[in-house]
């Protein structure tokens, strides 16, 4: 699997976290422009976040998404996937992120945000191609572009 950011740091704990993340974008349906990004804690990133043990991976993204952004999404599609090797200080541990990246739709916005501190906003994708603060997120973001996935 490729791996994006620091490499593995010999002497770490690591734990292997399993993760789901979206490249969503608009719909005539939803009525929103663009494409979906959350901030967190001064980031820009693509909604998602870890798989619970014995839950589906796209139980996981569907709960992610509602979860940081509010909205629901459809149809999710793979793409990519990457690695990422990190201290993780919200569960004081070090963790081997294997992320697994879909492609989805916005269907509707059922509220806000149910997680505190997440806040999404909908950006141009060629904006969001340099404002995703994640090197991988970026990565993932190209790759649908070139593929003719997402459209800049």
């Amino acid at each position: 699997m490729r791996r994006i950011g620091e490499p593995w740091l010999p002497g770490k704990p690591y734990r292997d976290r399993p993760g789901v993340y979206a490249i969503i974008t608009g719909s005539l349906r939803s009525g929103a422009p663009g494409l979906l990004c959350v901030e967190q804690d001064g980031e820009m990133q693509l909604p998602g976040g870890g798989v619970d043990p014995g839950e589906h991976p796209i139980a996981a993204l569907h709960r992610e998404v509602l979860e940081e952004t509010g909205w629901t999404i459809s149809a999710p599609r793979r793409i990519v996937g990457f690695q990422r090797f990190v201290y993780m200080p919200e569960y004081q541990y070090w963790a081997r992120k294997a992320q697994a990246i879909y492609v989805s739709r916005a269907i509707h916005r059922l509220g806000p945000p149910q997680e505190a501190g997440h806040t999404p906003h909908w950006l141009p994708v060629e904006v969001a191609l340099h404002a995703l603060d994640v090197e991988g997120d970026r990565w993932a973001l190209a790759s649908a572009i070139n593929s003719g996935r997402v459209r800049a």
